[in-house]
């Protein structure tokens, strides 16, 4: 490949099924050493063109060519749950094809890259999601690959964690593919944008930091629409002409069939425009009233240097307090989440028959062997086929979603479940650990608008400033202080 491409789709074609159709004559290339930011609707098909990438899949048609002498790695969204039981070591193991000698040395270099400090005998699982994610980025830096994918790299990152994959992006001289709904960190590398268009099943090729490709693609929307427009203005124009000298009889009838076939093939002529993603409908997490105190919590537990540390503090949780928990990775924010849900977060006590609803980051809360509707139906206190219907079209789980296994579902189809299941359960008390992760940024505004009027206890981890300041927070507790 002498003209400097690194990766180049022929008329690439690929097809999810029988029904669904993903890419059409594909064709695009990709520069050795270029920061490309990979984006489009949800559903179109981003982490598919990775895979087709990596050689995971083939296409139908078309050719894909990747210098021969190239190496890929992935980054991917979340770590397989098969691998949650590994040590580190065992973990970065499994990133290479054949056994590496003497690996450990690797590990704690890879590791200072991403800012984690950890021995290499730790399970994975006993990380926070925040760590796991530096844990995902450094298996693919590990291999020093000549093409690294990263498949939404800022999800669980703190502040913290952003600006240091920010600043490695932008030194590493090789090449980059990246999928994230973070604007500014994207628009902080980018040199060109790959757009997937969900209704030409095209992808199109904008030069140009990340902001400049938003505003070329919206001049592009309202272009079509303006066509449209015209083209509509026509094709109205033509029918009512055809009516008027088709009542003329005669040879006027004739030329009313010429114009309603011209009008025809002007509504043939039509841009399919792309249309925003579909967003969730507005909805409510219902309140049944508690009176008194929901929640007391009187100290608390905490990781610090790799060590357990309590901390005396007192907070009393009522309808309507919503309580945010703050601190950097690692330092057991979801550890106190999810003790605390179960019960068993020692200087914490929750009053009796109070419903806790507990969203968890990872969703292991689902079960993923479930059907969607089986794991709706399950939190129900009285099953009423309506409502969770209703409530699952709301999140745009449609009839052909609804008898899916979670387990097949995206990770951001597994989070509108999850608030699906919140509404149908109708908590007392609130727990969320980092909502926002996966979910369609068009999403978030509504999620936000739902959770600050929420009329029950609620405590919020999330790293995600702009969605914070949406949401009511009557009380901030740092557990980093």
């Amino acid at each position: 490949m002498s003209d400097g491409a690194v990766i180049r789709f022929n008329k690439v074609s690929f097809n999810h099924g029988h029904n669904k159709p993903i890419l059409d004559e594909v064709d695009f290339s990709v520069r050795r050493g270029s920061k490309i930011t990979l984006m489009g609707q949800n559903g179109a098909g981003k982490s598919t063109v990775f895979k087709l990438i990596t050689g995971e899949i083939k296409p139908a048609e078309g050719a894909i060519n990747i210098d021969p002498k190239a190496t890929i790695a992935v980054s991917k969204q979340v770590i397989p749950r098969e691998y949650l039981e590994l040590t580190i070591r065992e973990f970065f193991e499994k990133s290479f094809k054949e056994k590496v000698y003497d690996i450990d040395p690797k590990i704690e270099k890879i590791l200072k890259v991403v800012n984690l400090h950890a021995p290499n005998d730790r399970i994975v699982k006993s990380f926070s999601g925040g760590q796991q994610a530096r844990l995902l980025l450094a298996s693919a830096l590990i291999q020093d690959p000549d093409i690294l994918l990263l498949d939404e790299p800022t999800n669980n990152l703190d502040k913290e964690g952003v600006v240091h994959l920010t600043k490695f992006i932008l030194n590493y001289e090789k090449t980059c593919i990246v999928i994230s709904h973070d604007a500014d960190f994207l628009n902080s590398f980018t040199q060109g944008v790959l757009y997937l268009n969900i209704f030409t099943l095209k992808i199109e090729l904008y030069v140009g930091n990340y902001f400049d490709a938003v505003k070329l693609i919206s001049a592009q929307i309202q272009k079509e629409n303006r066509k449209n427009a015209q083209f509509d203005k026509k094709i109205q124009e033509n029918k009512d002409k055809a009516n008027f000298f088709a009542m003329k009889g005669g040879r006027m009838r004739l030329l009313a069939k010429r114009m309603r076939e011209e009008a025809s093939e002007m509504e043939e002529n039509k841009v399919e425009v792309r249309r925003e993603d579909k967003t969730i409908r507005p909805f409510t997490i219902p309140f049944p009233n508690a009176t008194g105190e929901i929640l007391n919590i009187s100290s608390f537990t905490v990781l610090k240097d790799h060590k357990q540390v309590t901390k005396k503090v007192q907070v009393s949780l009522k309808k309507n307090r919503h309580l945010l928990l703050s601190g950097p990775n690692g330092i057991g924010k979801s550890t106190l989440l999810e003790s605390i849900a179960k019960g068993e977060a020692e200087g914490t006590k929750i009053a009796e028959d109070i419903k806790v609803g507990y969203y968890r980051q990872d969703f292991s809360t689902l079960d993923f062997d479930e059907t969607v509707y089986d794991s709706l139906s399950s939190v129900m206190e009285k099953h009423v086929e309506e409502e969770l219907r209703s409530v699952a079209a709301g999140f745009l789980i449609t009839k052909d979603l609804i008898y899916t296994k979670i387990g097949n579902l995206s990770e951001g189809q597994k989070g509108l479940v999850a608030f699906a299941q919140l509404v149908l359960l109708k908590p007392n008390l609130l727990i969320l650990d980092e909502p926002t992760n996966h979910i369609n940024f068009r999403h978030l505004p509504i999620i936000a608008k739902a959770l600050d009027q929420y009329e029950g206890a609620m405590i919020l981890v999330s790293h995600v400033p702009e969605f914070v300041k949406q949401i009511r927070i009557d009380e901030t507790l740092d557990l980093g202080k």
